[in-house]
């Protein structure tokens, strides 16, 4: 008789993001006033699996781009724990943190500011490889920087070109291949389609998926677009006010939506089939967004949410497992 072979243990997490804060000091208030606190992040945690990709998604405030410079270790985080291959990064410095984010990179949200004009394309394609001592001088990078190039859709003459020359996707574009310079394992993506039109979005999302399969890269893909999330995103977190109110799989927590603000922001998402469309109700919830500096106590959406007890007033309900891999914080679903 055949012994069973046993299922093969899932890979662990690439990323592993536990109970973070991030709090920042505002301006003081008055002349004798005294900074204030204010806490931008509360209690967020998430996995990252190799070669996956997590859509972090909330309004404008929400978090989501603090969250993604806390997890590079570009701000400090207040509390919690941030683990990448195993190894807790939380408080590195120094020459270790300089090494590490060799393997952590950052596409910007804005094509035209994040590229020195006065620098040629293959110098800043090769910027972070001078910076950590990978090269001494650009020309030993000038094969590499080509291959790059062309990875990402652009003519190998770009090298001599400066950013004025390109449209606002091709530098994105530059962007993404400054990116993959150090051969990173892990990229943070900061709302890359945002500032690009509605014509050249689809193409770049598109590049990304490609390099990713043919890289193995994982994402921290970061938007407001809901649409360009589905498309993109294997698993997807949703932020409100600094907490993270519901995670599932893509397609599970699309079709699926379990907490109230998750149902709001889908419900504003268009779909292709006219008819579905008429006959979807837009939720609108009124209330007022929470201060942060003087947050409630409890549920931070209880002061808009239809659904909301004195519990929901007084105790903040922690992510709770509703379905496997479904998590919703919401003590009334």
């Amino acid at each position: 008789m055949l012994n069973a072979v046993p299922a093969a243990s899932p890979a662990p997490p690439l990323l592993s993001v536990q109970g973070l804060d991030v709090t920042y000091e505002t301006g003081a208030q008055g002349f004798w006033g005294r900074p204030r606190a204010f806490k931008a992040l509360e209690d967020i945690s998430f996995d990252l699996r190799p070669g996956e990709t997590l859509g972090l998604v909330g309004e404008s405030g929400s978090g989501k781009t603090t969250t993604g410079r806390a997890v590079l270790r570009r701000i400090k985080a207040s509390a919690g724990k941030i683990v990448f291959q195993g190894k807790d990064i939380t408080n590195v410095s120094g020459e270790q943190l300089r090494k590490l984010r060799r393997n952590m990179q950052l596409v910007f949200q804005d094509p035209y500011a994040s590229l020195n004009p006065r620098m040629r394309v293959i110098d800043i394609v090769a910027e972070p490889l001078l910076v950590h001592g990978l090269i001494r001088h650009v020309d030993e990078a000038r094969d590499r920087i080509t291959e790059l190039l062309r990875v990402v859709g652009l003519p190998a003459d770009a090298h001599d070109r400066f950013p004025h020359a390109f449209s606002g996707g091709q530098r994105q574009r530059i962007g993404i291949a400054r990116a993959l310079a150090l051969q990173p394992e892990f990229i943070v993506a900061d709302e890359p389609v945002s500032a690009l039109d509605v014509s050249v979005r689809a193409q770049v999302v598109n590049l990304m998926q490609d390099l990713q399969k043919e890289l193995g890269l994982s994402y921290l893909f970061i938007a407001h677009d809901l649409s360009v999330v589905r498309h993109i995103s294997h698993r997807v977190a949703i932020l409100y006010a600094g907490r993270m109110v519901e995670v599932a799989e893509r397609d599970e927590l699309y079709d699926h939506p379990i907490h109230p603000y998750t149902e709001a922001l889908l419900s504003a998402v268009p779909v292709p089939d006219p008819r579905t469309q008429r006959q979807r109700k837009r939720i609108v919830y009124g209330g007022e967004i929470p201060d942060l500096v003087n947050p409630p106590p409890g549920c931070r959406f209880s002061t808009r949410c239809p659904l909301a007890t004195a519990q929901c007033k007084q105790e903040a309900p922690k992510l709770t497992e509703r379905s496997p891999g479904h998590l919703v914080a919401c003590w009334n679903r």
